[in-house]
């Protein structure tokens, strides 16, 4: 295996106090954070980076097995530094593998190629391309990039500094982040399921709108899926339906454990493949606005962790959910960082160009 590695110099006034928020920003997002004297090391899931500090200036060097694994720590990397505060004017240019590089590695334009509706509130979409193997992975989650209605598809191109540089004007496209329901790579096929909102945002418009041969581009894959276990716990709303089905189908047939899921009604229930040990529960909102019950919160916190057996707790909700299991997983119960794995998808009054 050939190790691809980039390297960027950026001057920076009190560098050491610019790594220490980045080391606190990745340990807070669970990456494993080895920090020395002058050296930080950042274990990613796509590859290493590596921070070096010296009064005034920051070495930062990614390393990863493919470009497109370089291209998100290079991009990881920059984003946060310059979110820093005194940071987001430093000059910062890669040098090194894939810096030559003109199209985004991990951008594939696809087009619609079937359309079908689960519930009266979910739509499954299949989308043809080429070269889509690479998403057949354990990562959950992909970028959409979807050109407005009626303009022809415009994508981001990479910038020297590891942050694609995007369009501008009419023709920009949106970016939503979805899960990658189903990978056939030999028939070059990818499958999302895009829940449809009634004042719905450009993810669920374009899937209210989408028609065969429409075309968008998709970035990724990311997203941590579950770890291996004996008994696992699932949690999610509507938005974490296809997140939660993929994991299902995909957990080992002597699987134990629960799976929780709030949807409006039964009409929005799903037959679920799943372990025949694993029981599946729905809650039901009954017309009450999405993320405004506490019930989800409330059925997950009666549910007893096993002590005697490996344990992987997960979810995907609306944010103040989240943070609410998070803490009971994680104060409560006691679960270590790699036994579980909550996830804010939506937060209540935000779109996520406001949470970018």
């Amino acid at each position: 295996m050939t190790l691809l590695a980039a390297e960027a110099e950026v001057h920076l006034a009190d560098a050491e106090r610019h790594v220490a928020h980045l080391c606190a920003h990745f340990e807070e997002h669970d990456f494993v954070v080895a920090a020395a004297p002058g050296r930080t090391r950042i274990a990613f899931d796509v590859g290493t980076g590596i921070l070096e500090s010296d009064r005034d200036r920051l070495t930062l060097r990614a390393e990863a097995d493919d470009t497109t694994r370089l291209a998100a720590i290079k991009f990881m990397l920059a984003q946060h530094l310059q979110e820093l505060p005194g940071a987001a004017e430093a000059r910062l240019v890669w040098t090194g593998d894939g810096c030559a590089d003109t199209t985004l590695p991990s951008l594939r334009e696809v087009r619609v190629s079937r359309i079908r509706d689960l519930t009266p509130n979910l739509r499954r979409i299949t989308f043809a391309g080429q070269d889509l193997g690479r998403y057949d992975a354990p990562d959950m989650h992909i970028h959409l990039l979807i050109p407005p209605a009626g303009q022809p598809p415009v994508w981001p191109v990479p910038g020297a500094n590891g942050i694609p540089v995007w369009p501008e004007g009419p023709a920009a496209p949106a970016l939503r982040t979805y899960t990658v329901r189903r990978v056939d790579a030999e028939a070059g096929e990818i499958t999302l399921d895009f829940v449809l909102h009634a004042a719905p945002g450009p993810g669920a418009a374009f899937a209210a709108r989408a028609r065969l041969g429409d075309v968008v581009g998709i970035l990724g894959p990311g997203g941590r899926g579950v770890a291996p276990a004996q008994w696992y716990l699932l949690a999610g709303d509507d938005t974490a339906l296809p997140a939660i089905g993929r994991i299902l189908e995909r957990l080992a047939p002597d699987a134990t454990g629960v799976a929780v899921v709030e949807v409006d009604d039964a009409a929005d229930e799903l037959a679920l493949q799943h372990p025949a040990g694993l029981a599946l529960r729905w809650l039901h909102r009954k017309g009450a606005p999405a993320g405004t019950t506490p019930q989800l919160v409330e059925a997950v916190r009666a549910i007893p962790i096993p002590q005697d057996r490996s344990v992987f707790a997960w979810a995907g909700t609306e944010f103040e959910t989240f943070k609410a299991l998070r803490a009971h997983w994680r104060k409560t119960c006691g679960l270590p960082r790699d036994r579980h794995l909550a996830v804010a998808y939506w937060r209540r009054g935000h779109s996520e160009d406001a949470e970018a």
